[in-house]
Formats: C-alpha cells, structure tokens, sequence
C-alpha cells in the first residue's frame, strides 16, 4: 500500500508519449490500474514492470576467433 499512484497524463509525461498511449494500454489491459470512481490512478511499480518487461537488451555479436582472410 506505500505503492505511488499516477494519473494517466503523469504516465504519459513519464513515458514522453501522449496521453493516448497510456489509456490504449488501460483499454487493452496490458498495465495494471486503480479505479477509483471515474478517475484511473496507475501504480508506480506497474509502470515499472511495464518498462522492464518491455526493454530489449543488445545483443553483442560473438568475437571472430581468426582475423579476416585476404
């Protein structure tokens, strides 16, 4: 319960998108949420998860053992 709850236009500021995205991901439920009433409050972990669940790490090509041949 000592989670921070956001509203939609502080998720979006916080991603840099428009407030469009974080209410399509409400809509399509793929982020948790808080209703409360008619105002939607999401969790600050919620975004965090979202985040981490949604990064791509680089790949690193594995080092050639020879030098390239002539």
């Amino acid at each position: 319960m000592n989670d921070r709850y956001l509203s939609v236009d502080q998720v979006a500021e916080l991603l840099g998108t428009s407030v469009r995205f974080p209410r399509r991901l409400i809509e399509e439920r793929r982020i948790r949420y808080v209703k409360i009433g008619r105002h939607v409050r999401i969790p600050a972990s919620a975004v965090e998860e979202f985040i981490t669940s949604h990064t791509v790490e680089p790949r690193r090509r594995p080092r050639a053992r020879y030098g390239r041949a002539a």
